[in-house]
């Protein structure tokens, strides 16, 4: 089974040119249900650089479904078997103004749009940038 992944590595995904945040915001909770980019945020933002973006599409994915640790080689066997849209697709990057760093071995970092190390990334000749992707059309 051929494995598909949203790994990027040395990369920095600027938001989308139609984001309407002016910084990162933290993504709102919709009641007591938590969204794909509040579980996205809060794994990343309490762990810059100890996951990959596969990691934590999969994550979220499993706590999504309630599955056990006992089912995840399988079940991601299994997501990754078909393409998964990346970060350039989430509402971090999109809605939330949020750029995404990967370091050389895929491990990610938010960093908010109106920040130093934002600008610094995104001026970073050594690395590929690329953009979120728009909303609208």
């Amino acid at each position: 089974m051929k494995i598909h992944s949203t790994n990027y590595k040395n990369t920095f995904i600027l938001i989308a040119d139609d984001c309407p945040a002016m910084a990162g915001e933290m993504p709102p909770a919709k009641g007591d249900m938590r969204t794909v980019a509040g579980m996205q945020f809060e794994m990343i933002s309490r762990n810059p650089y100890r996951y990959t973006s596969d990691d934590v599409f999969f994550q979220v994915y499993a706590d999504r479904n309630e599955l056990t640790e006992g089912e995840y080689a399988e079940a991601r066997a299994q997501f990754f078997s078909k393409g998964q849209p990346c970060f350039r697709a989430s509402p971090l990057t999109k809605r939330y103004g949020w750029g995404v760093h990967s370091d050389s071995n895929g491990k990610i970092a938010l960093y908010g749009c109106e920040t130093n190390e934002y600008k610094r990334f995104s001026d970073d000749a050594s690395l590929i940038i690329v953009k979120a992707m728009k909303t609208g059309k």
